[in-house]
């Protein structure tokens, strides 16, 4: 009977999880990300910043990748749980000091705080592949098209 107990209240956790999730749309985002002050940090953009959460989630909070070394990556920006956040399971850095759960809800604010920490370590925007593949080198002003954000970089920074 304990263990039925147990599995209602993961289920049920679940489905909070679910219930809090949410997929931005684009120009909310952006404007999320502008006020978290993500607009020019480090050198990159919003459209940057909105370019690499599409190729890693699709602006989904409740996103989760497995990888085969057996780390996972968690929210709208896919956070590994080998380095930057712990999962119970694979082995961590936890260099964001929190649990991966925390970064699969609509409160981003977490989420940005931690990606600032990958970003400010030597990997920058590099440790993201699909930043390196889809948006380093190209226009991106498209990504702020219609909204009211604008593109502020740091020239120093070379990308």
């Amino acid at each position: 009977m304990q263990a039925w107990g147990t599995v209602v209240v993961t289920l049920a956790a679940l489905m909070v999880a679910t219930v809090d999730a949410k997929i931005y749309e684009r120009c909310e985002l952006a404007t999320k990300l502008e006020k978290a002050g993500l607009n020019g940090y480090k050198g990159y953009s919003v459209g940057d910043w909105l370019c690499m959460a599409h190729y890693e989630s699709g602006f989904d909070t409740s996103f989760v990748d497995h990888n085969p070394d057996g780390s996972s990556e968690y929210g709208i920006f896919q956070l590994n749980s080998a380095w930057w956040c712990d999962n119970g399971v694979t082995p961590t850095q936890n260099l964001c000091h929190m649990d991966c759960r925390d970064l699969l809800n609509r409160h981003i604010l977490d989420d940005i705080l931690c990606a600032k920490r990958v970003v400010s370590s030597h990997n920058s925007m590099t440790a993201w592949d699909s930043w390196s593949r889809h948006c380093s080198g190209h226009d991106l002003s498209e990504w702020l098209k219609g909204c009211d954000v604008y593109v502020k970089t740091d020239p120093k920074i070379n990308s």
